[in-house]
């Protein structure tokens, strides 16, 4: 499941400059077609080439996707509790925790494509949800939604939902077990245990030789924040 979150992240956040100026839902979209053509004009890429693979979520998913924001919902009630360095190596952790994860699903693509489906409603000019399918070669299509919102002149993505799964929820149950045992130390000790691997190979964001989780967090519906 957590390969699943990390490839509709890697589809849907790459770009440039240009992605300031439009709409959440036509970013998405943009960016889909571009990431998705560079992967199928790249022989080694598309062949699985873990140190592309890391250079490629660098470079093309990092820039839209508030880590910040995504560590703190994950973290839940912790986050208030830590200090300003805690906080600032959960980032940190998180961060090469979930690059290390879009890298290995870039580099198991396999043709699939997300299609961006109509907005509801009015928009909120701050925060907003982007309905997708993530399209398959003869599989039912699979929901969706990029939680959204404004951050430093762009829209960035701070959650993914699929099928009702919330990336950043599933993360929390996982964290809160770790921090009631260990505390905010240990959960940082564990995320950068974690990272070890990918850290020895793929530099500072870690990735290239990292092991794919052979099983994410156990998965939970998405509850209210």
């Amino acid at each position: 499941m957590t390969r699943v979150f990390a490839l509709f992240a890697a589809l849907a956040f790459a770009g440039g400059v240009w992605a300031q100026n439009l709409a959440p839902d036509q970013l998405v979209q943009k960016i889909t077609d571009e990431i998705l053509a560079a992967i199928k004009s790249d022989k080694q890429l598309a062949a699985g080439d873990k140190q592309k693979a890391v250079k490629l979520a660098e470079e093309k998913v990092l820039p839209y996707v508030d880590f910040e924001q995504a560590t703190r919902l994950a973290v839940g009630r912790a986050w208030r509790e830590a200090t300003p360095e805690q906080k600032k190596r959960l980032v940190s952790e998180f961060r090469n925790m979930l690059v290390r994860t879009y890298s290995n699903a870039i580099s198991t693509y396999e043709g699939q494509t997300l299609k961006v489906l109509p907005s509801r409603g009015k928009q909120d000019p701050e925060e907003t949800v982007v309905r997708t399918q993530f399209v398959r070669a003869g599989g039912q299509p699979l929901p969706i939604d990029f939680t959204m919102h404004q951050k430093d002149g762009t829209w960035k993505v701070f959650d993914i939902t699929v099928e009702g799964v919330s990336l950043v929820m599933t993360y929390r149950s996982e964290f809160d077990a770790i921090v009631k045992q260990k505390g905010i130390d240990g959960l940082i000790q564990a995320l950068a245990t974690k990272n070890i691997p990918a850290a020895a190979v793929g530099g500072s964001a870690g990735g290239g030789g990292a092991k794919s989780d052979k099983a994410g967090p156990k998965a939970e519906k998405k509850s209210p924040q």
